[in-house]
């Protein structure tokens, strides 16, 4: 553990994540049920790339939530943006899977990861589907509403459920080629639109595999340290490259790590636990 932080201090946050993630994400979701389609106010940040007010709106609850606690720390959100900084930063997605949520799909996430010392130390995200928190602390396992989850023991690959997110920033054909080399394999798929939702499923053995060629730091820090606290295995560049710039994620059940290690020869990464 970073040494800024001892283990009270990151559990003190851990705790005040939990309860900041459970009320915006319960407010969020509570707005788009009353909401006119209208009043969401949708903006268009790029193609199939949208914002809200929704967004902004529980951006700056986060915000007010967690730096009226810790006003020492730094904060890093999807709207507002900001930086890391040298002892702590909060790595916010007030709504993650903003297409989701305007649509009424509600396969959408609060995500909050605090990172110290170039580590992830907390991971929370709120699962509107079943207005539940996942959470973690580094090196403490993985929960969903305080129950303690576990990654699949699945081993045979006729048997796996994986998830595939995809970036118009990354090759749409070499997201089909991949698809096809895990269909012929006998795996099943999906692509719902919300990595830090993915990550979790991962994390309670819902999905064997989640992948994504292309992600911001705010989409799956929080989701990935659940994951692998979870027992998953998990790959990504290290965190200071992830926040400065993004970069591929792979998380998947440790019994089929044969399977998808073509997908860590892809991306160069490391295989970790």
């Amino acid at each position: 553990m970073s040494s800024a932080f001892d283990s009270a201090a990151i559990r003190t946050r851990s705790e005040v994540a939990i309860t900041v993630a459970l009320e915006v994400g319960r407010e969020a979701a509570r707005f788009r049920r009353d909401s006119n389609p209208g009043t969401l106010a949708v903006e268009n940040k790029g193609l199939q790339d949208f914002v809200t007010i929704a967004d902004r709106r529980a951006e700056q609850a986060i915000r007010n939530g967690l730096i009226s606690r810790f006003p020492d720390d730094t904060f890093m959100g999807e709207e507002s943006g900001g930086r890391s900084g040298g002892a702590g930063t909060w790595v916010v997605d007030p709504i993650d899977g903003t297409t989701n949520y305007i649509r009424g799909f509600r396969h959408w996430a609060v995500s909050i990861a605090f990172v110290a010392g170039g580590k992830v130390e907390i991971g929370v995200v709120y699962d509107a589907s079943e207005d539940k928190v996942f959470h973690a602390v580094r090196g403490g396992g993985a929960f969903k509403d305080g129950i303690p989850v576990h990654a699949a023991a699945t081993a045979d690959p006729a048997h796996a459920l994986v998830i595939l997110g995809h970036s118009r920033k990354t090759s749409f054909d070499d997201h089909l080629a991949l698809s096809k080399r895990l269909h012929e394999r006998g795996m099943d798929y999906r692509r719902t639109g919300a990595a830090a939702i993915d990550l979790v499923r991962v994390a309670e053995g819902a999905a064997d595999l989640y992948y994504e060629r292309h992600l911001n730091a705010w989409d799956m820090l929080a989701g990935a340290l659940i994951a692998k606290e979870a027992g998953a295995m998990v790959a990504m560049p290290d965190v200071d490259r992830m926040l400065a710039q993004g970069g591929p994620v792979v998380a998947h059940a440790p019994g089929l790590a044969g399977e998808f290690a073509f997908i860590l020869d892809i991306e160069g990464l490391t295989p970790a636990g």
